[in-house]
């Protein structure tokens, strides 16, 4: 469980001062610490403005749900809510190295069928002069505190960068170190326009599993591509369109609700949740765009009968649900069919059912089809 305090410094002698770039206004000076005789200055990246959370009254400050949540949802979902998945700070820096200490909550810092660099690690992203993110760095995790360097030798000059926090662990603090006389700042708006983020929900798949480092769950792969926000409620073994999730849900106003829950619903629940979940949405939110995600096809179905009809009875339920609130007027609603999801050839996937990074790259590219129209009418 989370403390909702910062880890206190171990055996050293440390100093804060204030620290100014020369790109921010006086109101927005980081607080930075440092060991006597060390060059290095270590942010908070709580001062950066940590995204991916759709509530600020949180329990500890990297829950994905808010701290009222505790008592309404299930003990299984809330408990899931205090990994990080999906969240993140950009910042921009002209500093030629850059270092990372974190700490985790969990020892188990990795799954049998996942590394601990996606369960546990951090994941460094630069944009490029093209404007366009590309990956630069990733921070293994060895304990559940650690400190490394993500990157050293960059060239001079002010870049921006994009760190993702751990997928399948809760996150306790998060430091960025810099040497001393560099800068460091918030960066600026994912773009032009107004860009309000893209809300996932969904099952372990968007949780995170298994991404083998935190930037290429398919949410993270299109906010990158798409320049928007994203907010990560991919709750392992536990997206099933409940009630009290509608209804938190609808306390936030994003620019597309995109409900990806087949793989942890069979068809009775479907034909049960959907409809209310759905209209709970709407009822808040009259315009929002709301896309429903058939289920990925398992690798192996092509052989293993149970497995093809698992796919098939929840996909007939979920067209059936789409179906009838069509005709019932709402609008606005999209559909994702799963039957290519992961791609036809078996390769997309680490145990026939939860994506490599090559099945969340694919994944990403069938979402980007239907998102990318009705993001350009978000802005």
């Amino acid at each position: 469980m989370h403390s909702g305090k910062l880890i206190a410094p171990l055996a050293f002698l440390w100093l804060v001062f204030t620290f100014t770039s020369v790109a921010q206004p006086p109101a927005e000076r980081l607080i930075a610490t440092a060991k006597a005789g060390d060059s290095t200055r270590w942010f908070d990246i709580r001062q950066l403005g940590v995204e991916g959370q759709g509530w600020d009254d949180t329990k500890a400050p990297y829950d994905r749900l808010p701290a009222k949540a505790e008592a309404k949802v299930r003990g299984a979902v809330w408990g899931l809510s205090r990994n990080s998945a999906g969240m993140h700070v950009r910042f921009t820096t002209d500093a030629t190295t850059i270092q990372a200490r974190w700490a985790v909550t969990s020892s188990n810092l990795a799954m049998p069928h996942m590394a601990a660099t996606g369960v546990s690690g951090l994941d460094l992203y630069v944009k490029t002069e093209k404007g366009q993110w590309h990956w630069l760095a990733v921070a293994k995790p060895v304990k559940q505190t650690n400190s490394v360097q993500l990157v050293t030798g960059l060239p001079p000059g002010t870049r921006e960068f994009l760190l993702y926090l751990p997928l399948y662990n809760g996150t306790h603090s998060v430091e960025v170190g810099i040497p001393e006389g560099t800068t460091l700042a918030k960066a600026g708006p994912w773009g032009p326009g107004k860009r309000k983020p893209i809300l996932f929900y969904g099952t372990s798949i968007l949780h995170g599993a298994c991404a083998s480092r935190p930037g290429m769950v398919h949410s993270a792969i299109l906010g990158r591509r798409f320049n928007f926000p994203t907010i990560n409620f991919g709750f392992s073994g536990n997206g099933k369109m409940e009630p009290e999730l509608a209804e938190l849900f609808a306390e936030l106003d994003p620019s597309v609700y995109v409900l990806d829950c087949l793989p942890n619903m069979d068809a009775k629940e479907v034909t049960e949740r959907v409809e209310p979940f759905v209209k709970k949405l709407r009822a808040a939110h009259p315009q929002t765009p709301i896309v429903l995600v058939e289920d990925r096809t398992y690798a192996d179905s092509f052989l293993l009968k149970t497995k093809r009809e698992r796919n098939d009875t929840s996909r007939v339920a979920l067209k059936a649900a789409y179906a009838r609130l069509k005709k019932t007027g709402v609008k606005n609603l999209s559909y994702i069919e799963g039957e290519n999801l992961l791609g036809d050839d078996g390769d997309g996937t680490v145990d026939s059912s939860h994506p490599n990074d090559l099945g969340f790259m694919r994944q990403a590219d069938a979402f980007a089809k239907v998102l990318g129209p009705l993001l350009k009418k978000a802005r």
